[in-house]
């Protein structure tokens, strides 16, 4: 067995596959992969290896790496000084090692950040949920789920299976330090959520890439919207703010006033608006755009999107300027159609040229939209058409991604029509919901923690400081902060989405209305949060499924929702995946104190205890209704007072200026900040 020594790691290597770690968008597990896909893999065509063999990314400064056997490697991506021995080799070259030589890598100079090391034969790495890929912050696949370290020793996977050869010129990406990134209109835009102006400056500006960036998302600098919407209603009070849905990556997510590029580490559901999405093909250029370097967007016909598929000059990679008569003029929306019913409109959006949203109803918190969703992915998944990738649920909407080489989007979109037409109505849904009984530490001591950081390195004047409950009990027109405690306790929250930040993490409403307490989002938002935090953001509710960043107001926090153990055992946890909850389960809290909380999250991590407590049951959408209609007077008197109590925020908010041009405090200022594409909440980047 060959291997390969790791003399000196660099500061951010990695092992990646591609395409990465696909199928399991819907429950928050990104693909990861390589950031820049195009340099990765012709490194892997150089050498000989399938475009899916595993191999190295390294950020800012490459490895030093020792093999024990005759070998052949290739360096590509950013341009960096490389030699074997201390000779200078070329990059894009198949570079023919001997046993005990080494090959060193350096810093990265001028263009690009980020560079791919191909070994013959790939190496051969942990493979998670299909995939070698690296997923650090999920602490899984690659080598341990971390980034690589001086000392560590690879094994190679085999031999390659095709002869070594050089990459040509016209094949190799074109990098430079003022970008343009092809990207199709949608899915949310003008004139819905955006103004036209705000369009307008989003085509003309040249955006600077910020320091605070990685693999989860690119933070840009640039002009704050002028906004279509006063605010997201029960989705948040910024006018940023809408019902989960499942993005794209690559999609420009503005995270309150923060626009953010979404990477392959990034969230697949999240509740903030997206205006335009680079198509698969320029993707890649995610991956080399390094701080201080400028991005301006050119719109063009999803029609005319380069085939990502493409290694050759067919990808129009080689050219730094992207080519283009115009975008499509339709808003991002492919169309409209009704139910079968006729009650419900359904709305097509284009989200990138390789994924539909398709949305139901209007802007509002309905759990007949949610029925239709999933009866609409049932259908779906029944068929699994050639081509489908993944089908990921949010609240009112459902994300259909497909390769566009093999299923066009006009093609989907007229498929998708002819499947509306045949759906049963709503209100038959009878689905298996399980109650989950979870501990709950009321405002855990790890949340204060996190409110502290934020006051420290982000903002200290933000609304919802220096206390989380009591802007809750504010924004909700309660009496006191056990109001707060008394209905959190009370509620059922049915899980309408998972992977709301990351493995696992559920988005989640009460079932009565008279709990639904509506709050709005961290704008900017949290750079650390902890694992399994607990947070109320728009209407829902959020188990934070690993530390990250966030923008969901705390309540406490409770035990683990994805077994790291996997495949072996921890309390609650089906064996054969390591997510904890389903579609349509029902989460109630039961008190603990802090102490006893990290004694059950030590139970659950070493795969023992009993915290969480499952009861088998179904739900009822007739059911549900037919509750509605028995307690709809006091459910209307409920929901107009805490309206008339997020009015009255509202105008303390526009008398302070927290909506003004510019009023979000500048980040570049917050010296603490470490986490780069910082997401807001609900996986929301900010």
């Amino acid at each position: 067995m060959t291997t390969m020594d790791i003399l000196r790691a660099g500061p951010l290597t990695t092992i990646q596959d591609w395409p990465g770690r696909v199928g399991y968008w819907n429950i928050g597990v990104p693909p990861s992969g390589p950031m820049d896909d195009l340099s990765f893999r012709l490194a892997n065509r150089a050498v000989g290896n399938p475009a899916s063999a595993a191999g190295l990314e390294a950020t800012l400064a490459g490895p030093r790496l020792r093999f024990d056997a005759p070998t052949v490697v290739a360096v590509t991506g950013a341009p960096v000084p490389v030699s074997v021995d201390g000779t200078a080799v070329a990059q894009w070259v198949p570079i023919h090692l001997d046993a005990g030589q080494v090959l060193d890598i350096g810093m990265v100079d001028g263009l690009g950040l980020r560079v791919y090391v191909a070994v013959g034969g790939g190496l051969d790495a942990q493979e998670y949920l299909g995939s070698r890929s690296t997923f650090t912050m999920g602490r899984f696949g690659g080598k341990d789920g971390r980034t690589l370290s001086d000392g560590d020793t690879l094994a190679l996977a085999g031999e390659p299976i095709r002869t070594a050869t050089r990459i040509s010129s016209d094949e190799q990406p074109a990098l430079t330090d003022s970008w343009e990134l092809a990207v199709t209109v949608g899915p949310h835009s003008a004139p819905e959520f955006f103004t036209e102006d705000d369009v307008e400056d989003l085509m003309s500006t040249a955006y600077q890439v910020h320091f605070n960036s990685d693999r989860t998302g690119i933070r840009l600098i640039g002009p704050q919207p002028r906004w279509a919407r006063t605010d997201g209603g029960e989705a948040g009070l910024h006018p940023s703010n809408i019902h989960d849905n499942a993005y794209s990556v690559g999609a420009l997510d503005f995270t309150g006033d923060t626009p953010i590029l979404l990477g392959p580490d990034g969230p697949s559901l999240g509740g903030f608006v997206c205006p335009v999405t680079v198509v698969a093909a320029d993707r890649w250029k995610l991956g080399q755009l390094k701080p201080g370097d400028t991005v301006r967007f050119v719109a063009i016909k999803a029609t005319a999107a380069a085939s990502p598929g493409e290694l050759g000059a067919a990808r129009r990679a080689n050219f730094a300027h992207v080519l283009s008569t115009g975008g499509d003029a339709d808003h991002g929306i492919l169309g409209r159609t009704t139910t079968a019913d006729g009650t419900t409109e359904v709305t097509y959006r284009r989200s990138g040229d390789d994924n539909i949203l398709v949305e139901y109803g209007d802007m509002r918190l309905d759990l007949e939209l949610r029925a239709r969703v999933h009866a609409l992915a049932e259908r779906i998944a029944a068929e699994s058409p050639r081509g489908l990738i993944d089908l990921t649920p949010g609240i009112r909407s459902l994300q259909v991604k497909a390769d566009p080489d093999v299923w066009s989007q006009t093609a989907m979109r007229r498929w998708l029509t002819e499947c509306e037409a045949q759906l049963p109505a709503a209100t038959d849904l009878v689905v298996p919901s399980r109650t989950v009984e979870l501990p709950l530490s009321w405002d855990d001591p790890a949340t204060r923690e996190a409110i502290e950081r934020y006051m420290l390195g982000v903002r200290s004047d933000a609304p919802w400081c220096p206390w989380n409950i009591e802007f809750i009990r504010r924004m909700n027109g309660l009496d006191s902060v056990d109001d707060v405690h008394r209905i959190v306790f009370d509620a059922d929250y049915l899980v309408l989405g998972l992977g709301d930040v990351y493995l696992g993490a559920p988005v989640a409403v009460p079932l009565d209305p008279r709990h639904r307490l509506v709050t709005t989002k961290y704008n900017p938002a949290r750079t650390w949060t902890p694992e399994n935090a607990v947070g109320i953001g728009g209407a829902y509710m959020c188990i934070y499924g690993m530390e990250g960043p966030g923008g969901y107001q705390f309540v406490g926090r409770t035990t683990q929702v994805w077994n790291h153990r996997h495949p072996l055992p921890a309390n609650g946890f089906d064996p054969d995946h390591p997510w904890l909850l389903r579609f349509f389960d029902r989460i109630r809290w039961y008190p603990v104190s802090a102490e006893e909380l990290l004694d059950m999250r030590a139970d659950v991590a070493a795969g023992r205890g009993d915290s969480t407590r499952i009861t088998d049951g179904t739900f009822s959408l007739g059911e549900h209704q037919r509750f509605l209609a028995d307690n709809a007077e006091d459910i209307v008197a409920t929901r107009t007072a805490m309206e008339g109590a997020r009015d009255e925020e509202r105008r303390r908010w526009a008398l302070g200026g927290e909506f003004a041009a510019g009023r979000t405090p500048d980040i570049t200022a917050a010296t603490t900040i470490t986490d780069v594409s910082t997401l807001s909440e609900e996986g929301k980047v900010a």
